[in-house]
């Protein structure tokens, strides 16, 4: 099983090859650490340091999933390709907890280069996609309980006397706490 990920690689901030800035060329590659499926950006031959992509890449991360790793790379005259730095993301940064489906969210992470030191920012954005299924039947069990999203409250009832109101925190000391 997996989850679609659409991740948008915006852009790079002070990128460096042997402490010196970049000149162009760079591109940015993501994978999981669940998949060998690699998804990559086009190369920004014109950024220099400050490279800019704005490129959405739509990835199928399997659930078991921890980490999405973006590397960013300068690509050389020899056909082939340096790294510039690398940032793994965890995946529960996006998904899981109090992280709602189907929410767009602008990260920014540190790279590290080969040398394990820092290296610039990569800029992004990351929506988990939620199946069209999965979408209506959350939907469908929201009007059926005469609620819409925008009106939903998370809280506890305030008591068992047909009170309709909610409580949403928990005082730390009860003082006139009331015994049944």
């Amino acid at each position: 099983m997996s989850r679609t990920v659409e991740i948008t690689v915006l852009s790079a901030e002070n990128l460096q090859m042997n402490k010196k800035p970049i000149r162009g060329n760079a591109f940015v590659t993501v994978q999981s650490d669940a998949s060998n499926d690699t998804s990559a950006t086009k190369v920004d031959s014109e950024g220099g340091s400050y490279p800019s992509w704005n490129e959405k890449l739509v990835m199928d991360v399997p659930l078991h999933a921890r980490f999405i790793t973006v590397e960013v790379k300068c690509k050389t005259s020899s056909a082939g390709s340096n790294s510039i730095g690398v940032a793994r993301i965890p995946v529960s940064d996006f998904v899981g907890g109090y992280v709602p489906e189907n929410q767009l969210h602008f990260l920014s992470y540190r790279l590290w280069d080969g040398k394990v030191r820092r290296n610039g920012v990569v800029n992004i954005s990351v929506r988990v996609k939620v199946a069209q299924q999965q979408q209506q039947q959350q939907q469908h069990s929201c009007n059926s309980n005469s609620m819409s999203l925008s009106s939903a409250v998370t809280g506890v009832p305030v008591a068992g006397n047909g009170s309709t109101g909610v409580v949403t925190g928990i005082p730390a000391i009860w003082l006139n706490y009331q015994r049944n």
